[in-house]
């Protein structure tokens, strides 16, 4: 019958297995990445109540850094959450709704991180290439403007991806050697042609990994050669401390995202993928608030003030 594809789609369920194929290790791992998770979700949500409360911090630097941790925030909590139940409940499955579902919020937020940290190195290129129109050129409008063409086109390039996996038909291989439904992943499990998917998934990698890069290492060239013509030694260091730990972050979610994909090129081993994956996934989200926090004497002034252990 003809609706029969149709009643298989609703009935359809992927298995995530996860990052060990050993039970005795489900407990270990359920315990690390739920303590990472908390540290995560209780860092960022800091660095939010942070910036809200103290009228110091409410400039464009902090304005972006508060919704990268707000985007950091849902980033784990698209893909954590439901390992840790999965771990729980000793089971493996997902429903293929369920997989778009993560799929599509996993793709927004990662577009997010990636935006985000583009406009914040634009912001520092302003503040340091342009410090006397910084306020002028940084204003409100723009800033909001910033953010919201952020949302648009990483929710749109999201629902793109979402609605070609709508249109591949799966039939049995339906294992995936990760711990979330991972964009590749669930192409690769695909029984009809992929071939549209694959060009698509490549090219926008490229557009829109690619061209933040760009405006990333053009914004720091363009800061380099700003502070190299400071003349004093302290001028220098003030003027590159503003921007070592956006610098940091990054390092850390560049490097570890582009090593994971360069990786899954070279090998085939789709489990150490997986384990190199949480890098950038887990790891770079939870370390943000830790490396903003402890190289910025306002953050840190802020936060005893929340709670309660200074002025």
């Amino acid at each position: 019958m003809h609706i029969e594809p149709e009643n298989d789609t609703q009935r359809l369920e992927f298995l995530l297995l996860g990052l060990a194929e050993n039970p005795e290790l489900q407990p270990l791992i359920c315990g690390i990445f739920l303590s990472m998770y908390l540290v995560t979700v209780l860092g960022n949500l800091l660095i939010i109540l942070a910036t809200i409360s103290d009228s110091q911090l409410h400039t464009p630097m902090y304005f972006f850094l508060s919704n990268l941790s707000f985007v950091d925030i849902c980033f784990t909590s698209t893909t954590i959450p439901k390992m840790l139940v999965n771990i729980q409940t000793q089971s493996k499955t997902i429903t293929y709704a369920g997989c778009i579902t993560q799929m599509c919020f996993f793709l927004i937020f990662a577009g997010l991180d990636d935006f985000l940290l583009t406009v914040m190195a634009y912001d520092r290129f302003v503040a340091i290439c342009h410090p006397l129109h910084y306020m002028v050129i940084m204003n409100q409008r723009l800033c909001g403007l910033l953010v919201l063409v952020s949302w648009v086109v990483s929710v749109l390039h999201a629902l793109l991806q979402s609605l070609m996996i709508l249109k591949l038909s799966f039939c049995t291989d339906l294992e995936i050697p990760h711990f979330f439904c991972e964009l590749n992943q669930v192409v690769q499990r695909a029984c009809s042609d992929t071939f549209l998917n694959e060009v698509v998934i490549y090219f926008v990698a490229v557009f829109l990994a690619g061209a933040p890069l760009a405006g990333i290492l053009y914004s720091y060239h363009k800061i380099v050669s700003s502070i190299r013509a400071i003349s004093s030694a302290q001028g220098k260091y003030k003027a590159f401390s503003t921007c070592g730990s956006h610098l940091s972050v990054v390092c850390l979610f560049y490097g570890t995202s582009i090593g994971v994909y360069l990786s899954s090129a070279v090998t085939q081993n789709s489990h150490s993928i997986a384990t190199a994956s949480v890098m950038y996934t887990v790891v770079t989200p939870m370390l943000n608030p830790f490396i903003y926090s402890l190289r910025n004497k306002d953050i840190k002034s802020a936060l005893r003030r929340i709670c309660g252990t200074g002025r």
